[in-house]
């Protein structure tokens, strides 16, 4: 099994859903969704989730956090702590970037953003959504890439049965 394989169909595929769900947010909330101002958003954001995720070992970071609390892996508290750590790692960096992006271009065009209260506001939708997401898509991800790596788990319903 190629673990790092894994890992890297795994960074794409949440920097990818990640961003998407945070630029259509970032754009929705704001007031003047535009698909020009979204897929500009969506980019960036995909881009800096990706090298986030090049750059942070987050199944590294995750696991050693999970063992040093003393949860069991794979159980329900260990999930809701390793998805607070991604929701942690990246939605700050992505929410201040578009939020800055945003606040460049309204002051370009001579608007007067306020850009802490934005970045604040959004900062905490974005956490709140982020983390849903992370929780909920993360276990399908990772379900699917390794059944396309051709690694699985134990059937579901019980134990292995001989089918010929």
């Amino acid at each position: 099994m190629n673990m790092k394989k894994i890992g890297l169909q795994m960074n794409i595929l949440m920097a990818v859903t990640l961003s998407f769900c945070l630029s259509l947010l970032g754009n929705l909330t704001s007031g003047h969704f535009t698909v020009q101002g979204f897929l500009m958003s969506f980019g960036i954001s995909t881009i800096i989730s990706l090298i986030i995720g090049f750059l942070v070992p987050m199944k590294k970071v995750e696991d050693g956090l999970v063992r040093k609390c003393g949860l069991e892996e794979r159980s329900l508290p260990a999930r809701l702590l390793s998805t607070l750590v991604s929701d942690l790692i990246y939605t700050p960096i992505l929410t201040f970037s578009m939020v800055f992006m945003a606040y460049k271009q309204a002051t370009a065009h001579g608007s007067k953003m306020p850009f802490l209260p934005s970045f604040i506001k959004s900062l905490i939708l974005s956490l709140i959504v982020a983390y849903i997401v992370i929780f909920i898509i993360t276990p399908v991800f990772l379900k699917f890439v390794m059944k396309q790596n051709g690694v699985s788990g134990p059937p579901a319903g019980g134990p292995p049965t001989d089918r010929n």
